[in-house]
């Protein structure tokens, strides 16, 4: 088993579905029941173990930045990349590969909210194991990832918004992933996809492809992408 200790999270997005809750502040910081969902994520990660971030910024920065700063505060250490051009998940996690050294690391889009108790049953990578990707089941999969798995559980394909006649699955892709640093090899070889974005959905299918397992871990208990004013209000409600 390896122990990570260290994670990227992706927060450099504006959130355009939050409409005028996100023209002074990136959607990261949006808070749900009293803090910024970032805020859930590192606090989360930090009682799983993980004690060095670097967060990926990009729309309004500053205003993450002035709220962690180096991350005491949090009893954690941050550090942050800007993300310059908005071309996709895979090219904005390539930006990390000198934080992460050469170790594994989790990654987390930013604006996710989950069960505490998830982040501590993926900080522990199995040996056998070049990846976790997180699955959820109940969410339309034609706005986020179907993951494809086997019967145990392992992970043999991944599509990006399938549109209708697709192959689907009923498994959601979660956000949160541990990757060894294999994964940088396959982002360097990413073509843009039919969207036009350098997508980290197609790194893991063809590291997948390559032979290498990876592990689809289920969440237990609460899992939302605070993806727009609706969501937004049913968390806040269920305080």
């Amino acid at each position: 088993m390896t122990k990570i200790d260290k994670a990227v999270v992706l927060a450099a997005g504006r959130g355009t579905r939050m409409r005028e809750l996100t023209v002074d502040l990136p959607k990261p910081m949006i808070e749900v029941r009293g803090k910024p969902v970032l805020q859930h994520i590192v606090e989360g990660l930090r009682d799983a173990g993980v004690f060095r971030f670097v967060i990926i910024v990009g729309y309004h920065a500053e205003t993450i930045r002035n709220f962690f700063g180096d991350g005491r505060r949090h009893n954690v250490g941050i550090e942050y990349i800007k993300q310059t051009v908005q071309d996709g998940t895979g090219r904005v996690v390539a930006l990390a590969r000198d934080f992460t050294g050469g170790s594994p690391f989790i990654l987390s889009y930013g604006d996710i909210l989950i069960s505490p108790q998830n982040y501590r049953r993926v900080v522990d990578l199995p040996n056998d194991r070049e990846a976790i990707v997180t699955v959820t089941r109940g969410e339309d999969v034609s706005k986020g990832g179907a993951v494809f798995v086997n019967e145990r559980m392992e992970l043999v394909d991944l599509r990006e918004k399938p549109k209708p006649g697709e192959p689907t699955s009923s498994w959601y892709n979660a956000g949160l992933y541990a990757f060894r640093p294999s994964i940088f090899q396959f982002i360097a070889k990413l073509k843009p996809s039919p969207r036009g974005e350098y997508e980290l959905t197609d790194a893991v299918r063809d590291l997948a492809h390559s032979g290498k397992k990876i592990q689809a871990l289920e969440l237990a208990g609460e899992w939302a992408d605070v993806r727009d004013p609706e969501v937004l209000a049913k968390l806040n409600q269920q305080l």
